[in-house]
């Protein structure tokens, strides 16, 4: 994607963080020349080598896995926090804009084994049942209900290239007390996100 040079993020641990906790994403490839995209969790992992990898799985019933090639290259793309910034709050005139987080992913894409994918299953449920007041397992899921298994496909996904854009009216330094002032009124989480990552740029800046 196009990031200009002040609003590119290169601090890889960051962009990890990022990424394990904005992981609904979505998965880009080609279906005869048009490009298609579904929206399901995709999740940072290693290999058995170390090397960090994307993880997830999709219904066997969409035809986009039978355009799974191996050693072809795919685009996952991670939303983060997004909001509207007024130029009202500018302290000298300039037009509107939008301020967002966004990371995209290059990587190579494989099927996974039956055994690969269950464990890859194993872990996605731990990571979301975590916080929740009666959790589950898939330990303790039934012959029966774990049959919708055979319905889905997994698979892992080598990363290339990581582009990460952190859009926080870099260059407005001076106009962030005020946009900072005007988010927090706003009912909008994205904006109240936007301000604490503002917030934390600023505190990097100034170390």
């Amino acid at each position: 994607m196009y990031i200009p040079q002040h609003y590119k993020n290169e601090n890889l641990k960051e962009v990890k963080e990022f990424i394990i906790n904005n992981s609904f994403g979505i998965l880009i490839n080609s279906i005869k020349g048009k490009p298609w995209a579904t929206h399901i969790p995709l999740e940072l992992d290693k290999d058995s080598n170390g090397n960090d990898i994307l993880v997830g799985h999709i219904a066997k019933a969409n035809p986009q896995w039978k355009y799974f090639i191996e050693n072809k290259e795919v685009l996952c793309i991670f939303n983060g926090p997004h909001t509207y910034v007024s130029s009202s709050w500018y302290a000298k005139e300039e037009v509107p804009t939008w301020n967002y987080i966004a990371v995209h992913i290059y990587g190579l894409l494989k099927i996974q084994d039956e055994k690969a994918m269950m464990t890859s299953l194993h872990k996605l449920v731990d990571k979301y049942e975590r916080k929740s007041e009666n959790p589950i397992s898939l330990n303790n899921l039934s012959k029966n209900t774990l049959r919708q298994i055979k319905g889905i496909i997994g698979f892992e996904i080598e990363i290339k290239e990581i582009q990460a854009a952190y859009k926080l009216s870099q260059g407005r330094e001076q106009d962030h007390p005020k946009i900072i002032e005007e988010l927090k009124k706003r009912d909008n989480g994205g904006g109240h996100a936007i301000v604490e990552a503002m917030i934390k740029s600023t505190i990097k800046k100034t170390k």
